[in-house]
């Protein structure tokens, strides 16, 4: 790949940049400089990166469609919720740039996409979660609106960085996978890709090897900042939050740094049904209970209370399990179709093959906070909810807003037997779930039982017209024929209204029953 070579104008060390770049941070002074057609000219020190477990590192080398590509540059973003998230620049041949963003555990990668004239970006002030976008043929659907911070820099970069620059960023999702961001400034530009897996790029280069067995923190041991009592962080790397287990302080671990910023209220003892350091195998997968909420919805002055577990896997990010009267449910990030059209007002959410249907709409407070957190929760947030149901599964979609950013954040749950979590955590007698919860699949019965119902009621009804003479009272008797369909009809009626009956259950508890007329 061709490159330019000059000067650092701050410490006098080689640069060299990638044909395409705007600016490249020296490694020897790191300083930022930046070039033109003339001359060079220094932006000013960065800051050092914060460490994260990216599998990712400047000078490897991979291929996406059949096109060669290196790793150039790389930047760190500061989210306003706190936290980082990774940004890399792959260079193709051309003087053509992907954009390689990491954030959750997920992986984008994104081209700039021209604009014709036609087509107009909506103003940043104009987007909301939740609102559908055209962008030429495509429709999206607004994920997150917000302003994040440049903090730090290394290698060739194809626009001009400056440490502590504020970017105006919204994020959209359309149909498979299909991912889409607006950044705004002097000039808006749109970038589109998709979500994808970093095997998926062949990637090579030196070190790879060692990259490529897992990179992930082991859990650290900590002091308490304010009481100086032990405590462990099972993913410092991704922790935003954490509470003292010894004097319920509520703790910043922004960039693996402690910090005292609460005191949470005295609450009694909590007695968790999986205890915070808790392992354990789910759907085939190792995880840690790193984290505790409780959380809580009021409807007619009434709390209605549910536990929210976070879990976490070194090799796939953060789960939850959720305890909502009793029933257990897994939750996972949904894909981007559940954002598409999901609206807070819309009765009905198409995904996945699937129609679900509303069930309730809300407001979800936080009550309890305990372990450790990926995002800056604190007792008393808030979020606007909406729950659709499909059983076994739920998508949850929460509307989060702040003075810099607002977010919907989309979630799929499926129903998971209480069984599966006592034998897949190890632990025993978990409270046992009553009446029928929202996503709790119907019973199932042997097909054999309504196919055998009609065959039977006709043999019965072949053996009456084969033994009766009619026009005499001789024969076979019509009511032993009647009372015996009665009862070969019995238990599959029975099931019937069974079932009938567990569906309307189901609803009890929901402003949206369709059995509300009824």
């Amino acid at each position: 790949m061709k490159r330019r070579t000059t000067a650092c104008p701050s410490c006098g060390g080689p640069i060299e940049f990638t044909v395409g770049s705007m600016v490249s941070v020296c490694e020897f002074c790191q300083s930022v400089i930046a070039r033109s057609d003339r001359k060079v000219e220094d932006f000013g020190k960065v800051a050092e990166l914060v460490e994260t477990s990216s599998r990712l590192g400047c000078g490897l080398s991979g291929t996406f469609n059949k096109k060669h590509f290196s790793v150039a540059g790389h930047v760190q973003y500061r989210h306003p919720a706190g936290g980082v998230w990774d940004e890399w620049y792959l260079a193709f041949p051309g003087g053509r740039w992907g954009w390689l963003a990491e954030a959750q555990g997920k992986t984008y990668l994104m081209f700039a996409r021209k604009l014709s004239s036609h087509v107009r970006i909506p103003d940043f002030d104009a987007l909301d979660p939740g609102q559908a976008v055209k962008l030429g043929d495509s429709e999206f659907s607004v994920t997150e609106r917000g302003v994040a911070t440049a903090i730090a820099a290394e290698g060739d970069i194809p626009w001009a960085f400056r440490s502590g620059a504020e970017h105006r960023f919204v994020d959209l999702q359309g149909e498979n996978d299909v991912f889409a961001t607006f950044e705004y400034g002097p000039d808006t530009h749109a970038y589109v890709g998709k979500e994808i897996s970093l095997d998926s790029l062949a990637l090579e280069g030196d070190g790879w090897d060692v990259l490529e067995a897992q990179i992930v923190t082991e859990a650290a041991s900590m002091n308490c900042p304010k009481c100086g009592g032990a405590l462990t962080l099972h993913a410092p790397d991704s922790a935003l939050r954490v509470t003292c287990p010894n004097c319920n302080s509520l703790l910043d671990a922004d960039n693996g740094k402690l910090s005292y910023l609460q005191t949470l209220g005295k609450v009694k003892k909590l007695k968790l049904s999986l205890p915070l350091g808790t392992k354990g195998n789910l759907f085939g997968e190792q995880y840690t209970v790193i984290g505790y909420l409780g959380r809580y919805a009021k409807y007619g002055g009434i709390s209605y209370p549910w536990q929210e577990y976070l879990l976490y896997s070194q090799k796939i990010g953060f789960r939850w399990l959720v305890c909502n009267a009793r029933h257990w449910s897994f939750t996972s990030p949904a894909s981007g179709e559940a954002a598409k059209n999901a609206a807070d007002s819309s009765d009905s959410v198409a995904y996945d093959g699937s129609t679900f249907r509303i069930y309730d709409r809300g407001v979800a407070h936080v009550k309890h906070v305990l372990g450790e957190f990926y995002w800056k929760v604190e007792a008393g947030e808030q979020v606007k909810t909406a729950d659709y149901i499909s059983p076994p599964r739920m998508l949850s979609y929460e509307w989060s807003e702040t003075a810099e950013s607002k977010e919907l954040t989309v979630s799929e749950s499926v129903y998971v037997p209480v069984e599966e979590i006592e034998s897949g955590f190890g632990v025993k007698e978990l409270p046992r779930g009553f009446g029928v919860g929202p996503i709790q699949p119907s019973p199932s019965f042997s097909k054999g039982v309504f196919l055998a119902w009609p065959f039977l009621v006709a043999v019965l009804v072949v053996s009456y017209l084969a033994f009766s003479k009619v026009g005499t009272n001789q024969g076979a008797d019509p009511w032993l024929c009647f009372y015996g369909s009665l009862l070969v009809s019995a238990l599959p009626v029975g099931i019937l209204l069974y079932l009938g009956s567990f569906e309307k259950k189901r609803w009890e508890d929901s402003d949206y029953s369709p059995y509300a007329s009824e």
